[in-house]
């Protein structure tokens, strides 16, 4: 179930739950089976994936999900490959250092039974690889990554006010697909201003050349001029 993407819960129940303290009310239960619930992705939200790798952007999946269920819905996303994926979970994050965290986040697409010290941990390490990071979040313990990210980027239907605090941006529609939106906007808008400089460089060098040049052989003119013209003494 898990790996078809749901989260799967277990159901049980005590005889007499009223005859044991809070401490052991977990113990000798009867099983009454399991139950998946799906929360799917939004439909979009493959289509803004393949349009950040198109664009070169590396999307990256935190979550507090079972390790099979992350990965599956990766898969169902286009955010982990289906020939070489990697997972790596809260656990095996804790007993890696820095420096090792850093020379695999590279490989790692999805990351599993994620805490908010664990998603802090993989920006730093993103970010000490030179790379630009960053991160979404809504609940108050994504607001340490949010705020260590270049980028912050907040949810404003469900998000905090302390993870908005912390945001560099804010999302009004909670939408991925519209932060792929906002840097394809942002990509076109750098390109005009590219475009701008390079035209405004190419129409007026000729103007400055000619004037330099103007000066130049006006300069070189005097030089040239007869020596007899030159003011003497009249002695």
């Amino acid at each position: 179930m898990a790996s078809r993407a749901l989260r799967v819960l277990t159901l049980a129940y005590r005889d007499n739950p009223e005859s044991v303290d809070n401490g052991s009310q977990e113990r000798d239960l009867v099983l009454c089976g399991l139950v998946g619930m799906i929360d799917p992705p939004r439909e979009e939200v493959a289509v803004a994936v393949a349009r950040c790798r198109q664009a070169g952007i590396r999307p990256v999946m935190i979550t507090g999900d079972h390790p099979a269920t992350a990965l599956a819905i990766a898969r169902e996303l286009g955010i982990a490959d289906a020939d070489a994926p990697e997972v790596l979970t809260g656990q095996e994050v804790d007993q890696m250092s820095q420096v090792e965290l850093q020379q695999r986040v590279a490989r790692v697409s999805v990351y599993a039974r994620a805490t908010e010290a664990h998603k802090l941990r993989v920006v730093q390490a993103w970010k000490s690889r030179g790379q630009i990071v960053a991160m979404t979040g809504d609940g108050v313990n994504d607001a340490p990554a949010v705020k260590a990210a270049d980028i912050g980027i907040a949810m404003g239907l469900t998000g905090t006010d302390v993870t908005k605090d912390a945001s560099d941006m804010v999302l009004m529609d909670d939408n991925f697909a519209s932060v792929v939106n906002a840097v394809e906007e942002g990509r076109g808008i750098f390109d005009n201003i590219q475009k701008f400089v390079h035209f405004l460089l190419s129409c007026n060098a000729g103007e400055v050349l000619f004037m330099f040049f103007c000066r130049f052989d006006r300069l070189a003119g005097s030089f040239a001029a007869d020596p007899a013209v030159v003011d003497q003494p009249d002695y």
